[in-house]
């Protein structure tokens, strides 16, 4: 889908965490410091922008899929229905989500050029665990895009579970879609969607790999 690309591709130019800060930095001093080492990273490598598909998928692993809550996820993204499912379907569905996001966000950092992120305070007290990061990508041509993270602490640290760009949640878009192939065949119609949606896009080149109507 094509707004989902949006998504994830404007997701990638900010989205990064680093698990020796995760647990003492504030979430957007946090999300800041280390999306501009991924920005920059995939500005300045060259086999990163020829979609080498290793060396993107090895950034995408290392620097941002650690520190997203995939659970919380696609649970939320599940509504209701995800209740209904057995652990064995909660897990599945979880690892097929993963790896279509996987697949998103190597194309989109292929696709990184000369995008740069601004970052709004933070309105949160100290001793939140559930806040706003609020950021805006800004563009070589074309108006500044707002984009902000639903982030939660745990145990492990900050992580994220939901991205919001143009006013719309990540999550919400989601919601829709997977309601659809539930009602069509049930949480394994789900998993089964995914399963192929993924297959199909491992088998593309990265740059095109992001998902589209």
């Amino acid at each position: 889908m094509k707004f989902i690309k949006q998504f994830i591709a404007l997701a990638t130019v900010a989205l990064a965490f680093n698990a020796a800060h995760a647990a003492d930095e504030a979430p957007d001093a946090l999300v800041k410091r280390i999306s501009s080492d991924v920005l920059n990273t995939a500005k300045s490598d060259k086999a990163i922008q020829a979609g080498d598909t290793k060396k993107v998928i090895d950034l995408v692993e290392t620097k941002i899929l650690p520190y997203v809550d995939f659970q919380r996820m696609t649970a939320l993204a599940s509504g209701r229905f995800w209740r209904d499912a057995t652990p064995d379907q909660q897990k599945a569905l979880t690892e097929q989500f993963r790896q279509l996001l996987v697949f998103t966000y190597s194309g989109a950092l292929s696709q990184v050029k000369d995008q740069t992120v601004e970052f709004k305070p933070l309105r949160a007290d100290p001793t939140d665990t559930d806040v706003e990061v609020r950021s805006q990508v800004n563009q070589a041509r074309g108006e500044p895009i707002p984009l902000n993270y639903r982030v939660a602490k745990g145990p492990n640290g900050w992580k994220i579970y939901d991205i919001n760009v143009l006013g719309a949640w990540l999550v919400e878009t989601y919601k829709g879609t997977f309601a659809s192939e539930i009602s069509k065949g049930g949480i394994d119609g789900l998993i089964k969607a995914l399963t192929d949606k993924n297959k199909s896009l491992a088998a593309k080149p990265l740059n095109t790999a992001a998902p589209k109507k």
